[in-house]
Parts: structure tokens; sequence; C-alpha cells
């Protein structure tokens, strides 16, 4: 059964006081209606009227502002965990493919030689850089996944990580770019088969991760209160 009085209006009030990814705010928003609209054919069926029943539900419910906290923070933790998995997923992948790119540099030891002296060393820092971000993805996934109910206050655990990224993206951009040239440029770069793909991709990936960590930045920029509702709310 639809409904087109007190339900909706309480529901699209709701939807407007919330802020965060759209596919878990839209399941918690349909949620919050079944749920009113079961509990006012329940109390239609014991003899009220539409109009009462809807507006019974929605007092049981409780007031948008005491319900919002909980649904933003979970909308909060839920742009944690997609930012998490793409730190996990897309970081070593990414790794994975300027380390294939480097190796079909030529075998002629002319091109090293012509390296300066620090490539190696930045490059391999940049490599534990990238690595330490997979990881932190991975353990951040798995803190707002099975770790969230030992976790007080995961909105400072996505905030951080955020945060974090916000701060790291720049110097891995830095310590990319020194490598390029300290290869000899983009020329050089353009030239080898995996180069372009493996720079389109590194690009693509910067940009996402610096998107979803403003998405976090943005809503974890107040503390939404103390009632949760994340247990149920899934990447």
């Amino acid at each position: 059964m639809t409904s087109t009085g007190v339900i909706d209006d309480y529901v699209t009030g709701l939807s407007h006081a919330l802020r965060g990814p759209r596919g878990p705010k839209l399941d918690m928003i349909t949620e919050a209606r079944d749920s009113l609209l079961d509990t006012a054919e329940a109390l239609e069926g014991e003899g009220l009227d539409r109009a009462e029943a809807e507006r019974i539900a929605v007092e049981e419910f409780g007031p948008i502002s005491e319900i919002a906290p909980g649904y933003q923070e979970g909308l909060s933790i839920s742009a944690g965990r997609r930012l998490a998995c793409l730190l996990f997923l897309s970081v070593p992948l990414t790794t994975l493919m300027w380390t294939l790119t480097w190796r079909t540099l030529p075998g002629d030891p002319a091109a090293y030689a012509a390296w300066p002296s620090w490539f190696i060393p930045v490059s391999r820092g940049l490599d534990i850089l990238q690595m330490f971000v997979g990881v932190l993805g991975g353990v951040t996934l798995l803190a707002l996944s099975r770790g969230l109910r030992r976790i007080r206050r995961p909105r400072l655990v996505t905030r951080s990580l955020a945060m974090l990224i916000c701060a790291i993206l720049p110097i891995t951009l830095i310590l990319s770019l020194a490598l390029t040239y300290g290869a000899n440029g983009p020329a050089k770069l353009s030239g080898l088969p995996l180069g372009i793909p493996a720079a389109l991709m590194t690009c693509a990936s910067w940009l996402l991760q610096l998107y979803c960590a403003a998405r976090c930045l943005r809503l974890t920029r107040r503390e939404p209160g103390t009632a949760r509702l994340a247990d149920s709310i899934t990447v």
C-alpha cells in the first residue's frame, strides 16, 4: 500500500536532512518508509483511519531531529568504507601497473646509467608509500565492517583516513613526477607499451580518491550524535 500523507512528508523531510552516498541513503530511506507503512497498516487494522494511523506511526518512529543523526553517522561510515575499499583495490593495482611499466624498459645499460642517483631510492620510497596506503585501506575497511562494534567513534576513523589521503596524494604526485622526469621525461614514458595506460589509470585513481576523501571530510565535519544505525549499512 502506498501513502500520500503524513508518512510521505516525514520521509521527504528525512531525505532532505541526510547527506551521503546515494545508494545507502536510498536504502535507508526505503527501509524507514517501509517500517512506517507497516506500522500504519497495523494501526489501521485495529480500527484507526488512515490519517490517524500515519500520524501515530510517525510519532512512534521519532522526530527527524532525533532520528537523522543516527542515519547520518551510518552514511559517513558507508562513505569511509567506500574510500577504504577504493584504496585497498586501486593502489596495489596501479603499483603493479607501474612495476610492469618499468620492467618494459630496454635492457640497455646506458638507459639506466642516465638515471639520476636519486631515482632508485625515490622509486622504492614511492612503492613503500603506496604499499602503506593499500594496507591502510584494507585495515580501515576491516575496522569499519567487522570491527565496527568495537569502535566508539567510527566517524573519526572515516575522517582520519580522508585527511591522511588528502595529505599523501600531493606527496605521491610529486614523487611520481620526479620519477617521470628522472626517466628522461614524458616522451620516454610514452614510448613504453604500458606507459600511457598506467598514467591514465593512476590519474583516474587519484581523482577518485580525492573525490571520495573530500566527500568523507564533508560528511564528518560535525558530530552526528550518539545514535547508530550503521550496522545495517553496506558498501
